[in-house]
């Protein structure tokens, strides 16, 4: 396993005008581009989305998101394959 890939760094987006900073891991940093990108939204304004509705840090925030985002994923794959399997059987 490379751990090295997997600091924390600090990453900066403009929010409401104003820059803010928070701290991510490159994985999860990737997956809140591709939440952005997938909901028709810049980076920018899908933190600001965000932290508008966050109950707790920004950094905390974002990987909850990214982390409920996967699970979601998983599951709904995890669905597809047991019906396939039923449908097939």
């Amino acid at each position: 396993m490379d751990f090295k890939s997997e600091e924390i760094k600090k990453r900066s987006v403009t929010i409401s005008g104003h820059r803010t900073s928070f701290s991510l891991e490159e994985g999860f940093w990737q997956e809140v581009k591709n939440l952005a990108k997938s909901e028709g939204l810049s980076l920018n304004q899908f933190v600001e989305k965000v932290d508008e509705a966050r109950t707790s840090n920004l950094s905390s925030a974002l990987r909850i998101l990214v982390l409920n985002h996967l699970k979601k994923q998983l599951e709904d794959n995890n669905k597809n394959t047991v019906s396939a399997t039923t449908l097939e059987s």
